[in-house]
């Protein structure tokens, strides 16, 4: 075999997908770090959820140069990938990763991926080390966690663990074979927000394809930035969330359904929380609207392309 083509095995090509909704600094601070990557074959691509505030803008004039698409709605955290996800196909890539915006990876993050990745062709998905974004000492989320499929119970992990011991890996910093992609299909995009990652993870396994956590690939978190840390949404987008994960891997659906919504009811009612025994019930009725949607992993939606950054879009973003 060739020293080139040696070379070219070594680094496949990634396309990043950075899915921004009303967060302009948050992404560009972003793509900051993302200029600074060490991997030498990416393709960085913006997905904006119909922002209401002058995110386009911004994001625009600071990189003019990295496409970003537009989704036309705020599709949650799915279904903003997937737009994302098909295009990067089209770009004929070898590896997807997946970026929250909220983010600041080092500059060898994707690195330690790719190298993870390429350990085994049987890894379907490797996830980094998400530390928090004001305490950089303090490991958030060490890859991923665990799922109980019987009460709705995924904790992750916080300190090492070996890869055999991950059912779900943090979509945060995901990087996603685009093999497994097609073989098992794209996010769910029934899910909103939370737990889409871990339900493709579960389906990643289904297929027989690995889990992993890359060591070294150190990726700074602010956390909640989708929700403001507001904990009526958490409560009401996890807990549809959950009930559709229960709903497709659980062994006894109705049963894990049941003990799932005791438990939660149980903790907010005793501490007194009725607005968010609401939000609960909130989720409960989002998820049961989803029972009449197909599983979406093919969905067709095409993205447009945000317009080229202009002077008065530049003068916006200096603003």
């Amino acid at each position: 075999m060739r020293s080139s083509d040696i070379e070219v095995r070594r680094k496949p090509h990634v396309a990043c997908i950075v899915l921004n909704w009303n967060g302009g600094r948050d992404t560009i601070e972003c793509l900051n770090a993302l200029s600074g990557c060490a991997y030498p074959s990416l393709t960085v691509i913006v997905v904006d959820n119909n922002s209401t505030d002058d995110s386009v803008a911004r994001i625009r004039a600071a990189h003019p140069d990295i496409p970003l698409l537009q989704s036309g709605a705020n599709l949650g955290f799915a279904s903003g990938n997937n737009v994302g996800i098909r295009y990067a196909l089209e770009q004929k890539v070898d590896y997807l990763w997946l970026l929250n915006n909220d983010t600041k990876p080092a500059d060898n993050a994707l690195s330690a991926l790719v190298d993870k990745a390429l350990s085994d062709e049987r890894i379907g998905a490797v996830a980094s080390v998400c530390y928090y974004a004001n305490n950089p000492s303090m490991v958030q989320i060490w890859a991923g966690g665990r799922a109980n499929l019987w009460i709705g119970y995924t904790p992750y992990s916080t300190q090492p663990r070996t890869d055999d011991w991950f059912h779900w890996l943090n979509g945060t910093s995901l990087l996603v074979s685009v093999k497994a992609i097609k073989n098992t299909g794209f996010l769910d995009e029934r899910f909103f927000l939370y737990c889409e990652d871990s339900e493709f993870c579960l389906r990643l396994r289904k297929r027989g394809w690995k889990l992993a956590a890359a060591p070294t690939s150190i990726v700074l978190h602010k956390v909640s930035a989708s929700t403001g840390g507001n904990r009526l949404l958490f409560d009401r987008y996890s807990t549809a969330s959950t009930l559709l994960i229960l709903q497709l891997h659980s062994p006894a659906p109705y049963l894990a359904m049941s003990l799932f919504l005791l438990v939660r009811f149980a903790k907010r009612l005793l501490r007194f929380r009725f607005k968010r025994c609401w939000s609960v019930y909130l989720g409960m009725r989002d998820y049961v609207r989803t029972l009449s949607a197909s599983p979406n992993f093919v969905e067709t939606r095409r993205p447009f392309l945000a317009a080229p950054a202009t002077k008065d879009t530049q003068r916006e973003a200096d603003r």
